[in-house]
């Protein structure tokens, strides 16, 4: 059975097509500055690398080059092959607590909530609508970013706000990254055996938040009503107190929106370092001796940090806590201060076995009071596996 993964931004479409037998990754790639001048594409198949310039005007100019493409490189002998389509949905709201067949109705939700996912629903929309008009017969499955929290107890989805913002507007913490976090579940409970496991997962890329999940569950999630919130980020300031906004709108004379935009866009390690938003420019200034970039890795790894600390108490002690996405795979400084700040729980690293990029490894010590590990995640896999297993429903 084949499966396609899509991950559609609002000038870009991510895939990636599965042999789901062998769960092999048969081709992946990247369309680009789709209805933006410069626009291309780039396919990844075996030890092949292709780019190309091509006018994209919009998804469905996108979508129409990858399945010519999938044809004419004799990945797949015809479009029949591809068995069915997962799409990655960042914003599910409140209604959508699972992965689901793609209906009309499905569709015209996702759109309705972009209010809550204004850069990324009416994207995903359009992608939805591109690979319907150029396969209207394949099934198409719906997974939402959001769903793995919806296991949340009110007391830690809600704010401290008027109740009613919440029963008319929909205003609570929704969490992200669900699709990672869900995998780094299954792979972790796979490879220990256990389903009962207490879990932090710590998904830290350019963007990033923590996870505390008990016996395959959302407890709590360090993101919030969008992705702004919790811990440090590349562009991203994390957690701050709300009344810095009117206080810089007076100072700056900017407006709301203006300076939202500083908070999703110019702040974070960017922001703080004044060098680079990418974790690997903030090390090699820090390995310069660059103050502010020191100063930058400080603050992200005390964000994460006070996450894990709090989730560890939430949960009544932890099993095993997991490192993923880019840094959170890559970064052995990061992982290495992050485990050392812990020392209190008895959390103690195995600095030679940190010592890994993008492998899955235990690199806690035979005397930690809980198991730490590099868990590689695989959001495109999960995606697939949801869809299979829907369609064949």
């Amino acid at each position: 059975m084949k499966i396609m993964s899509i991950n559609a931004g609002s000038s870009s479409l991510k895939f990636c097509l599965f042999e789901m037998d062998n769960k092999e990754v048969l081709v992946s790639g990247l369309f680009e500055r789709i209805g933006i001048e410069g626009s291309k594409y780039t396919i990844k198949y075996q030890d092949y690398k292709l780019t190309e310039e091509a006018e994209l005007k919009d998804h469905e100019d996108a979508v129409k080059i990858l399945l010519q493409k999938l044809v004419e490189l004799k990945i797949i002998n015809s479009l029949e092959e591809i068995d069915g389509i997962g799409h990655r949905i960042v914003h599910g709201g409140m209604e959508y607590s699972k992965s689901v067949i793609i209906t009309n109705k499905v569709s015209e939700d996702i759109l309705k909530l972009s209010d809550l996912a204004p850069l990324h629903n009416p994207a995903h929309y359009l992608g939805i609508k591109a690979f319907q008009d150029v396969l209207p017969k394949t099934p198409m499955v719906a997974v939402f970013d959001t769903a793995f929290h919806q296991t949340m107890e009110e007391e830690n989805y809600l704010y401290a706000v008027p109740y009613e913002w919440y029963t008319k507007y929909g205003v609570r913490k929704y969490g992200f990254h669900g699709t990672s976090h869900r995998y780094i579940t299954k792979r972790i409970s796979e490879e220990l055996g256990r389903d009962d496991l207490k879990i932090i997962s710590c998904h830290l890329g350019n963007g990033g938040s923590v996870t505390a999940i008990k016996d395959g569950k959302c407890v709590n999630t360090s993101m919030g009503f969008t992705p702004l919130a919790g811990i440090v980020m590349g562009t991203r300031c994390g957690d701050v107190d709300s009344s810095i906004i009117p206080y810089i709108m007076e100072k700056e004379g900017k407006s709301a929106g203006e300076v939202l935009n500083d908070f999703n866009k110019k702040s974070g390690l960017l922001g703080i370092s004044g060098v680079s938003s990418d974790s690997r420019d903030i090390e090699d200034g820090v390995s310069v001796g660059n103050e502010r970039c020191i100063l930058a890795e400080k603050m992200f790894v005390n964000s994460i940090v006070k996450y894990i600390a709090d989730y560890y108490v939430q949960l009544g002690g932890v099993d095993v806590i997991c490192f993923t996405a880019g840094i959170g795979e890559r970064s052995p400084e990061t992982r290495r201060m992050v485990i050392e700040k812990l020392a209190a729980l008895g959390i103690k690293i195995d600095l030679e076995a940190n010592n890994v990029k993008g492998k899955f490894t235990k690199i806690s010590s035979d005397n930690s009071s809980c198991l730490v590990y590099v868990v590689p995640t695989d959001e495109e896999l999960m995606i697939a596996m949801d869809t299979m297993e829907l369609i064949n429903r």
